[in-house]
């Protein structure tokens, strides 16, 4: 049995406005992308409701494919017959949409590091539960902790939010198909740390660490 609700009032009063609008205006660039779609970049980025990838870079329909998981995390490649969401999203993106790059964006708050940092500091044993899949999904960021640990405890969580992308960037190496499109030149892989409220941007340089753009 299905328990499903009519949408909420506001989204259904939204979508007539969006469809009388913009939809109307554009109608017929819509129709041409319900052809398919050609995005020229993957991104992963993270669930939080204020990280709102489209708008920071001023994106139309069609040009992004966008996964969002709990703290913009990709897991190490793992071919094990189960079912792996994420690691679906960036072999599709990759070797059927055949993407030019691949843009991993981590955010200031995020809650879903702050919470790995408080399991891996021994503050959040809810999370330590075999049950928590919050908490499976937040070991991928376990070895990004090992790497944050000895800074000074004020410093450690911030630091974990960029240690969430350069873990992703890593992880997206382990898949061989990523690898040969980036060993080939048809793949860039790129790191980006976005601060919600000063609307700040950082890249990641490999010799650098991350950058103000």
């Amino acid at each position: 049995m299905h328990h499903a609700k009519p949408l909420p009032s506001y989204l259904i009063q939204r979508y007539a406005g969006w469809k009388a609008t913009s939809y109307k205006e554009n109608q017929a660039w819509y129709r041409r992308l319900a052809d398919g779609q050609h995005p020229r970049a993957m991104v992963i980025s993270c669930c939080d409701s204020r990280v709102h990838v489209t708008s920071i870079f001023g994106a139309d329909q069609g040009e992004f494919f966008i996964h969002r998981n709990i703290a913009n995390l990709v897991p190490p490649h793992k071919p094990d017959g189960q079912q792996h969401g994420t690691s679906a999203a960036v072999e599709y993106a990759v070797t059927a949409l055949k993407v030019a790059h691949v843009v991993v964006m981590g955010h200031s708050s995020c809650g879903g590091v702050a919470g790995c940092h408080a399991m891996c500091t021994g503050k959040a044993p809810e999370l330590e539960e075999k049950s928590s899949f919050v908490g499976r999904w937040m070991d991928i960021l376990r070895p990004g902790f090992e790497r944050v640990k000895d800074l000074p405890e004020d410093q450690q969580t911030p630091a974990l939010e960029k240690e969430a992308v350069l873990c992703s960037l890593e992880n997206l190496m382990t898949f061989p198909f990523v690898a040969e499109a980036v060993e080939t030149g048809k793949l860039t892989l790129h790191g980006l740390w976005h601060d919600i409220g000063e609307g700040a941007l950082e890249y990641y340089e490999p010799e650098k660490g991350f950058t103000p753009v």
